[in-house]
C-alpha cells in the first residue's frame, strides 16, 4: 500500500529507479489508501515526487473505489469499531 509513511531519501531513490526502469517498458499496479494529491508530501523532495509521479501518471488508468472495505463487511467479527 503506497505512502503508508513518508519516503527516507534512500527509499525516494529507489522508487525512482524502479518507476524509470519499468517506464513504457512494463505494467505497473499502485495501490494506495492516500490520495494522490498527498502523494508530492510523502515522497518528500521535490523533484524526485515529479519525475516518479510523471512518469506513473504518464499512460496512467486509475480506478478509485469508494464505500465500505471488503474486510469490515465480511469480517464475522460484529461491532467492530476502528
Amino acid at each position: 500500500d503506497f505512502g503508508l509513511q513518508p519516503f527516507d531519501p534512500q527509499s525516494r531513490v529507489t522508487l525512482l529507479d524502479i518507476i524509470e526502469d519499468r517506464h513504457q517498458k512494463r505494467s505497473t499496479i499502485v495501490t494506495s489508501q492516500i490520495p494522490v494529491k498527498e502523494w508530492y508530501d510523502i515522497i518528500g523532495e521535490k523533484t524526485i515526487a515529479d519525475a516518479v509521479l510523471d512518469r506513473i501518471v504518464h499512460h496512467s488508468l486509475r480506478v478509485e473505489l469508494f464505500g465500505e472495505s471488503m474486510r469490515r463487511r465480511n469480517s464475522k467479527i460484529e461491532n467492530v469499531f476502528l
